[in-house]
């Protein structure tokens, strides 16, 4: 069961945890559980696999989230995670925007548990895969404690490998999903409680998790904490996981060593024909909080910069602008 082993992953964010976010993601942590963004069950089976799907080896152990209500779509999508390498399949019942709304799943299959353990059966019976559900404390005025603890029972009678749990309730209504990501507030204690009543239940948490040392203070109380936008936005934060929770002896990495391990891997993309900005994007926040960390962020989103260097070129010269000092 992958969440006995990887305590920390980084949330499935949509526009940002693609491939290129998480094989950067991915140098480091040997040890982080990575995720896809949501991909609909219609993409996977209607659309370009070898888009959707393809990864780099390097980025296991890594998750599939998937988006869609039909358990016998999604158990075909999970037999299709299996037979493309994926570590294990997660079903998004957290998420609130109307596009998924109007495509009956996300946040809003918080009110149908029985059609989520079913999608749960469906997927463990077609594949060998851990299944997983990502959801959140309620939704709407439905959020008693009562609710959430009859959700959960009903997916852990379908023998599901684990549950995320974003401290937050979500509103279908009213609120935009960057909002509610902020306004609901985050109640900790109730997924602490979830975790006393359910045992023998893999729960994780999720939402507003600032660092390593705050994602340590859960592990106290849960099986997995789930970091998301701040591990985007700083993602530094995730350099000490391997020492200080899998006693792991190599020397944590600098961010030096970081965007040099980056370059080859650019500079392969590159010769595929993927644009340079579509990775550096998700690197702009490595020196995040450091001095000349705006000199990084500039020179890695201006289009001026882009123009007049070349290639990876200009990742050096960003390297140098704020090291001071050649690569």
């Amino acid at each position: 069961m992958t969440h006995c082993i990887h305590k920390i992953s980084v949330a499935p964010m949509m526009d940002y945890t693609d491939r290129h976010c998480r094989y950067f993601l991915r140098l480091f942590s040997k040890h982080l559980l990575l995720y896809t963004e949501m991909i609909t069950t219609a993409a996977i089976l209607h659309g370009n696999q070898e888009k959707l799907l393809s990864y780099d080896q390097s980025e296991h152990p890594l998750a599939l989230q998937l988006g869609g209500s039909n358990p016998d779509e999604l158990a075909e999508c999970a037999k299709i995670a299996e037979d493309w390498g994926y570590d294990e399949v997660n079903l998004n019942v957290g998420c609130p925007s109307d596009r998924v709304q109007s495509g009956q799943f996300g946040l809003c299959l918080m009110a149908k548990p029985e059609l989520v353990a079913s999608c749960v059966k469906a997927m463990k019976d077609k594949t060998k895969l851990p299944i997983t559900v990502k959801t959140r404390i309620g939704y709407d005025h439905n959020d008693s404690y009562q609710e959430l603890l009859h959700f959960i029972q009903v997916l852990a009678d379908s023998a599901v490998d684990a549950i995320i749990v974003h401290a937050r309730k979500g509103w279908l209504k009213g609120l935009s999903p960057k909002e509610n990501r902020e306004i609901p507030p985050l109640l900790y204690e109730t997924v602490y409680k979830l975790k006393q009543d359910f045992p023998n239940l893999s729960i994780g948490i999720n939402g507003g998790i600032q660092d390593l040392l705050e994602a340590k203070s859960h592990l106290e109380h849960v099986d997995h904490a789930m970091i998301g936008r701040t591990a985007y936005h700083n993602p530094y934060i995730l350099a000490e996981i391997d020492q200080s929770l899998h006693g792991c002896l190599e020397p944590i990495k600098s961010r030096q060593e970081i965007v040099q391990a980056m370059l080859p891997y650019m500079e392969a993309q590159l010769e595929q024909g993927i644009a340079l900005k579509s990775i550096t994007r998700h690197i702009l926040g490595l020196f995040h909080g450091e001095p000349n960390a705006k000199i990084w962020r500039r020179m890695l989103s201006d289009p001026s910069y882009f123009k007049a260097y070349q290639h990876t070129d200009l990742i050096k010269a960003a390297l140098n602008a704020v090291l001071d000092s050649p690569l």
